[in-house]
């Protein structure tokens, strides 16, 4: 699963001298949050974010009314975008939990996706939440089981050959490090069969522990 799986492709863009009246008029009418501004050949030059349009009152604090909308009707969107050297940008080709993993720890909303330098989609967080989505089988339903399990070689095969020889078929599986215990692993499953059902078969599993049984 990359990148280009889950980007936006051929996204909408801005050019540098677009009226940042016409460019938020835009984002308002297309649902967008953000715009990367590019040049020649479609190559990054900027972003533009909703905190970038932001005006600083203190700016605007010794206007009148006709200085104020000639202020805003003057502005460019070269002047207020984000630079390309600040821009954090990822390549299409890059594993989409890395991609997660630049945003979080960037603390960014989106990523411009640039190949060879040319902007070649988007990548957003509301992407990242519909892969999450559809990474636990959202759409389908069924029980969705947390185990809790010691972090050592054989404890996942033993929850699978349990689901198996219940002739249960898993939907989606994935799993994390416990945040309550580094040591342990928490598996999460989704089956399709009674809860009650599910919850006495993964029950019996020697040293694994059910944390969570919903159905979904």
């Amino acid at each position: 699963m990359l990148v280009k799986d889950y980007m936006i492709k051929h996204p909408s863009m801005a050019e540098p001298k677009m009226s940042v009246v016409e460019a938020q008029q835009y984002m308002t009418e297309n649902n967008l949050r953000y715009l990367p501004v590019v040049g020649d050949g479609k190559r990054l030059v900027g972003l533009l974010t909703p905190q970038a349009m932001l005006i600083d009152p203190r700016r605007m604090a010794s206007l009148d009314i006709w200085e104020i909308t000639r202020l805003l009707s003057d502005l460019k969107v070269k002047d207020v975008m984000v630079k390309a050297r600040d821009v954090i940008t990822i390549d299409p080709d890059t594993p989409i939990e890395q991609a997660a993993m630049v945003m979080v720890k960037n603390r960014v909303g989106c990523l411009p996706v640039v190949s060879e330098g040319i902007v070649v989609g988007l990548i957003t967080e509301s992407d990242l939440l519909s892969h999450l989505a559809n990474l636990m089988a959202g759409q389908i339903s069924g029980v969705r089981v947390t185990v809790r399990m010691p972090n050592i070689r054989g404890e996942l095969a033993k929850l699978v050959m349990t689901i198996a020889q219940h002739g249960w078929g898993i939907e989606t599986m994935g799993g994390a490090f416990s945040q309550k215990d580094p040591n342990k692993w928490d598996a999460v499953v989704k089956i399709r069969a009674a809860k009650a059902d599910v919850v006495a078969a993964l029950g019996t599993i020697e040293g694994q522990e059910i944390i969570d049984a919903r159905e979904v």
